[in-house]
């Protein structure tokens, strides 16, 4: 079992920054495969960047050259760095930890960045 908490989410402006974390508990952080997903009122739950157990990388097309994931397998936390946010991407960040090919899955309860215009 994971258990997942999210913080660093808030009200940015258009243009802004914010850094987003979730600490894990529970189980060994490093075997895990950590994403974030982000979803927006009536859309449905997408992903925006994975960093893998080794610590490869990817991202959503919507947010490369502006956002960073990357992780600290000794504070057990995953972050999600955002520059130059846009309206578009307002939404709730949801951390997640898996591994085996999402046959094991957690989830945090979400944090909300909403980006003002």
């Amino acid at each position: 079992q994971v258990q997942l908490v999210e913080s660093g989410g808030g009200l940015v402006q258009a243009g802004g920054s914010l850094r987003l974390s979730c600490a894990a508990s529970g189980s060994t952080f490093s075997i895990y495969h950590m994403d974030w997903y982000r979803q927006a009122p009536g859309k449905q739950r997408e992903s925006v960047a994975t960093i893998s157990s080794s610590g490869s990388t990817n991202y959503a097309e919507s947010v490369k050259g502006r956002f960073t994931i990357s992780r600290d397998n000794v504070k057990n936390t995953v972050y999600l760095q955002m520059n130059s946010l846009k309206p578009e991407d307002t939404a709730v960040y949801y951390c997640n930890a898996n591994r085996a090919y999402y046959t094991e899955s957690y989830w945090g309860q979400g944090t909300q960045v909403t980006v003002s215009s």
